[in-house]
């Protein structure tokens, strides 16, 4: 019993230290939240200076001082002058361009959370749960290697693979050494957080399906005719009438959304899942449409991403122009093919692979090459 115990721990801590989790996931978060971010900010772009610039009824002065006591940060208070905002927007916009292309990730992700960060606390009462949602996606995408699949960054390594270069500046055995550290702490720093962003997600449809359950107007099905009967969320009244005149359907749709929220923490580890994310599929589309939450909805979809296996993402060949690929050459300066990194891992493949793809893509040499 110990045995089989201690051999638990042993393969779980070989998956938490050498193979990151949900690579295509992680990329997928990548690219839908800096999609996002980046329609969202274009959206705005007329409307910029009465939200986040000095000319916003929030002035920057009343954002600093609240500031102060909700501990909130913005590089947009920074000053009050029209050209430092007006470069911040265009820095901000860049940001989320080269984020979504995966190029220099780590350093983009990093950049890609201030200004999400910057940008939601400085007209933060304008905020929805969308944006609270990105923001902490954001901040999460910080230390996941995000930029492995579907990248620039990814597409670089397999061009420099290919081409048998290597990088290096420290020498012998140390250089392997701080390599090696490096390698597990990034894929320790990764696999922790897919599972707070899965964790996140789960509370959250918990949450929100719980505190349906307490409420009265969704225990007797009449929640949805009072949603759809509120001037704020009916961007096309008649839409919202016509749907409001199916009461039987909106009693169904109201049960389900509580059953499929509820739900949902407990069905991940079996194939009951795939039904109940195109059930959320069609919630959030519907939200969108219907009541003009476009934001929030993409920021969830988006969300729900991270639980498909990699497989999934891998049978979208259309997507593989900048997937790394194995190579075939060899020689002193070859470095292994990248599929060997992919989860779920391949029974035959051994977990010597998967480090030395690891050295390839951090732009660490195997050993032996000085």
């Amino acid at each position: 019993m110990s045995q089989r115990v201690l051999a638990r721990v042993h393969a779980f801590l070989v998956l938490l230290t050498e193979r990151p989790v949900s690579l295509y996931a992680a990329a997928m978060l990548r690219i839908g939240y800096g999609l996002l971010y980046l329609v969202f900010l274009l959206r705005e772009f007329p409307h910029r200076d009465e939200i986040w610039g000095p000319g916003s009824p929030w002035t920057p002065a009343l954002a600093r001082q609240m500031f102060d006591q909700s501990g909130w940060v913005s590089v947009l208070t920074l000053s009050d002058s029209r050209v430092y905002f007006e470069v911040c927007y265009a820095v901000a916009l860049v940001t989320c361009a080269l984020f979504l292309l995966g190029w220099r990730t780590r350093a983009m992700s990093v950049l890609f959370a201030v200004v999400v960060v910057s940008f939601h606390a400085r007209a933060i009462f304008m905020a929805d749960g969308g944006d609270n949602l990105m923001v902490l996606m954001a901040v999460y995408l910080v230390f996941t290697a995000c930029g492995r699949r579907w990248s620039l960054d990814a597409r670089r390594t397999r061009l420099q693979a290919s081409a048998g270069k290597t990088a290096g500046r420290l020498g012998g055995g140390l250089r392997h050494q701080l390599g090696d550290a490096r390698i597990i702490l990034i894929t320790v720093l990764h696999n922790c957080s897919m599972f707070v962003i899965a964790a996140q997600v789960c509370f959250l449809y918990g949450c929100a399906g719980l505190y349906k359950v307490q409420g009265v107007k969704w225990g007797d099905g009449t929640a949805l005719h009072y949603v759809l009967n509120i001037d704020l969320f009916r961007p096309w009244p008649a839409l919202s009438q016509m749907i409001d005149g199916h009461h039987v359907l909106i009693a169904v749709v109201g049960y389900l959304t509580v059953l499929v929220q509820v739900a949902f923490p407990f069905v991940l580890f079996g194939r009951l899942k795939y039904p109940v994310l195109v059930l959320l599929l069609g919630m959030h589309v519907n939200i969108a449409v219907v009541m003009g939450l476009p934001i929030f909805s993409g920021a969830m979809i988006v969300a729900d991403a991270v639980f498909l296996p990699d497989r999934f993402y891998r049978s979208l060949g259309r997507l593989r122009w900048c997937t790394p690929r194995p190579t075939a050459v060899t020689g002193a300066g070859a470095s292994p093919g990248p599929e060997s990194a992919l989860v779920p891992p391949q029974p035959d493949r051994p977990a010597e692979t998967d480090v030395a793809f690891h050295r390839a893509a951090v732009g660490i040499p195997p050993p032996g090459v000085g």
